[in-house]
């Protein structure tokens, strides 16, 4: 008995070991107006280089902080353009016609991966200002990065069936339901940002488990730091992340710890037209 117990601890080591050391691909941080006095982007990297983030998507209000952290750390964020200006604006973006010239204006100076993160709402995604940013990213060849319920995420795919959206939060859907999009839209990923229910105390969710092995290539990490405070934070959720992705087979831990991540943002910049 004793040996038995020897040889499962063995065996386990190197798999313990191994999550312990994933690098991760966090797919949800920002860098907004209100954190520049807070976090110096120096800062924010040795915070991202000490939780082993491979690569950041940052977006912030506005867009003056991404582009502080990308030239700090150029071979770690991956940009992507938000609709805000300010905080303010989460609730009004999808009205205010003067969103689209910032989001012109931007697209024509730097470049970019993908449009968001941004709130859409059901039917406001087939308003004009949203339909148009979904124009500009499809000329630009962007993903759209949607805070949204489904049906919003439903009304994106009509507007452009061939669009590469990653959902936000995987749309504080639950795991039937984000399941059943996944399986209908093939160019949808999702992020588990600013979720728990998932993983606890180092372990999968029964009711994920099973969404997460068979879409094992459309899910990706992410910390969500809508705060200046969470900044701070960013190692610690690396270490929560690894933790309950020790609970996946190797393969899939790797997957929606960076791999996903990478295959959709390494060298992106690179492959933009």
């Amino acid at each position: 008995m004793l040996k038995l117990v020897a040889l499962v601890v063995a065996l386990a080591v190197p798999v313990i070991g191994r999550a312990a050391d994933l690098p991760i691909v966090d797919a949800h941080l920002h860098y907004s107006h209100d954190a520049w006095s807070v976090v110096s982007p120096k800062e924010v990297v040795a915070l991202l280089r000490k939780a082993g983030v491979k690569r950041a998507l940052v977006s912030s209000s506005d867009d003056d902080g991404t582009q502080k952290l990308l030239a700090e750390a150029p071979d770690i964020i991956v940009p992507e353009l938000r609709p805000y200006r300010r905080r303010g604006e989460i609730s009004t973006w999808v009205q205010d016609p003067t969103v689209i010239a910032y989001l012109e204006e931007r697209l024509a100076k730097y470049r970019y991966v993908a449009i968001g993160e941004f709130h859409l709402y059901g039917a406001d995604a087939d308003l004009p200002v949203p339909r148009r940013m979904v124009q500009l990213a499809k000329q630009h060849g962007l993903m759209l990065h949607a805070h949204s319920d489904a049906d919003a995420i439903e009304r994106l795919f009509r507007q452009d069936p061939a669009a590469r959206i990653l959902w936000a939060h995987a749309g504080f859907e639950s795991p039937a339901r984000v399941r059943e999009l996944l399986a209908k839209h093939k160019q949808l990923w999702a992020d588990l940002a600013f979720r728990s229910d998932h993983g606890a105390g180092g372990k999968v969710a029964a009711d994920w488990r099973p969404v997460f092995l068979e879409f094992s290539d459309r899910f990706m990490v992410g910390t969500d730091t809508f705060t200046p405070e969470r900044l701070f934070y960013v190692p610690e959720h690396a270490t929560w992340s690894r933790a309950w992705l020790a609970d996946l087979p190797p393969a899939v831990a790797e997957r929606i710890a960076w791999k996903n991540g990478e295959a959709l943002f390494g060298g992106a910049l690179g492959r933009r037209p």
